[in-house]
């Protein structure tokens, strides 16, 4: 569902965040009810044609969501193990469609831009005591971490598996865990740089600067 930002100047590029956003919501809620292949293909289709408009970047797209495409296939067999096989090509049509659908969101949406869209959506969380711009930034985060993550898992599991000729599998956890921790870091690093995640210096800042001085 998520991927990194590619940068473009496409009509999806133009287009709003958060009338981006409200328009995935839209498109689920709608989606949802429909049990309809010929509906739902149409919708799958649809998205395909819209992250062909990204030109030659598509490739590089559809490489990234294999992993969909392993989960969509586990869906079938599953239920054509059970014998439901309609009913699991109407869930991996929904699912594929509405995961493409964000894909889209996410690779056309810069972060300060998803982020911005986000906040004012979460700013009831402030009634009891939370900040909505944290909150944005760690949703923001996590969407813009599972692309990199995945990748990350993925170069592991190659060198992996050129050296013994498997695939990882659970043996490749505790060093992703270490990319993933390693990754935490340097954002923190980043953010604390920038004057922390509401974008002011972090309490006791100026105190720590005027001691020093």
């Amino acid at each position: 569902m998520i991927s990194s930002y590619l940068s473009g100047n496409t009509a999806l590029h133009r287009i709003g965040a958060g009338w981006k956003l409200l328009g995935l919501f839209f498109v689920s809620m709608v989606l949802l009810p429909v049990n309809s292949p010929l509906v739902l293909g149409s919708v799958l289709i649809g998205a395909l044609l819209l992250l062909a408009s990204l030109g030659s970047g598509m490739v590089t797209v559809l490489r990234s969501l294999k992993p969909v495409a392993f989960v969509v296939a586990f869906i079938l067999a599953l239920h054509g193990f059970f014998g439901t096989l309609d009913a699991g090509v109407i869930v991996a049509l929904r699912l594929a469609s509405l995961l493409l659908l964000a894909t889209l969101i996410t690779l056309t949406t810069r972060l300060d831009d998803m982020l911005d869209a986000l906040t004012p959506v979460l700013r009831p969380v402030a009634l009891i005591g939370l900040s909505e711009r944290k909150l944005a930034l760690a949703i923001a985060l996590a969407i813009r971490f599972t692309p990199m993550l995945i990748d990350v898992m993925r170069q592991l599991n190659e060198a992996y598996r050129s050296r013994s000729g498997r695939n990882g599998h659970v043996k490749l956890v505790a060093p992703l865990c270490l990319h993933a921790l390693n990754a935490a870091d340097h954002v923190a690093e980043a953010l604390a740089a920038r004057g922390g995640a509401d974008g002011c210096p972090p309490e006791g800042a100026g105190r720590e600067e005027d001691e020093v001085r």
